[in-house]
């Protein structure tokens, strides 16, 4: 119980930092551009105090839905889910095609330390979780070229999800992320509860397209077809 309270402490704090930093960076701007016509003294001590009680209401907001997050034992389930999309300059032939290189994921997924193609329906991941090292193995669930990979893990870290390829133009793909997952632990939870997912997807998106647009062609690609199931 001691720990558990500690943890929760710790992401509250973490929380309402990253909070108040994030507010604190929207809103100066504004609040500098209405005061800039009042005496030095005076906009110092208005951006002062304006600025810690932003501080004060996103810490309170954040502290409580860690807090919230957190008191969940560690065996409740409480699946999550993120969703993010990129254009590529490429064809959508192309896209699908590097994707379906399970294998060269830890090229652009920052997390991901290996992922083995046990067979054309089978992977096996090895990836860095809030500073733990997961494993899971995952199925295929339906795949078809150029338009979408869906797949579910069978054991291990729980999560499943879809990407799909979007033709845009000759030489214009959108690709669309959707993944749901359960954090497991109380770092997992609370770095689900600020957004830390939803940031690695995010970055792991714009490296794939980094990778694919500055080599102009993708390493490899699969064309067969697996029917739903």
């Amino acid at each position: 119980m001691e720990n558990r309270n500690l943890a929760t402490w710790a992401a509250i704090a973490a929380g309402g930092f990253l909070l108040a930093d994030q507010v604190r960076r929207r809103h100066s701007p504004t609040m500098l551009e209405s005061l800039q016509d009042d005496h030095d003294e005076d906009v110092e001590m208005r951006r002062s105090s304006g600025t810690s009680a932003l501080g004060l209401i996103a810490l309170a907001a954040g502290g409580w839905y860690l807090a919230k997050v957190l008191r969940a034992s560690p065996g409740d389930s409480r699946m999550s889910n993120v969703q993010e999309s990129i254009e590529l300059d490429v064809p959508v032939r192309a896209a699908y095609n590097q994707w379906t290189q399970f294998e060269d994921f830890p090229k652009f997924m920052a997390t991901v330390q290996e992922v083995k193609q046990v067979d054309d329906t089978h992977l096996h991941w090895k990836a860095l979780v809030a500073g733990k090292v997961k494993e899971w193995d995952a199925e295929i669930t339906e795949q078809v070229p150029d338009k979408r990979i869906a797949w579910r893990s069978t054991g291990g870290a729980k999560n499943a999800g879809v990407v799909t390829f979007h033709k845009i133009g000759d030489n214009r793909t959108r690709v669309m992320l959707q993944m749901d997952y359960e954090p497991e632990t109380f770092a997992e939870k609370a770095g689900d509860a600020v957004g830390g997912v939803k940031l690695t997807a995010k970055g792991n998106l714009m490296r794939f397209r980094q990778l694919l647009e500055q080599r102009g062609t993708e390493t490899g690609g699969w064309r067969g077809e697996v029917p739903v199931h």
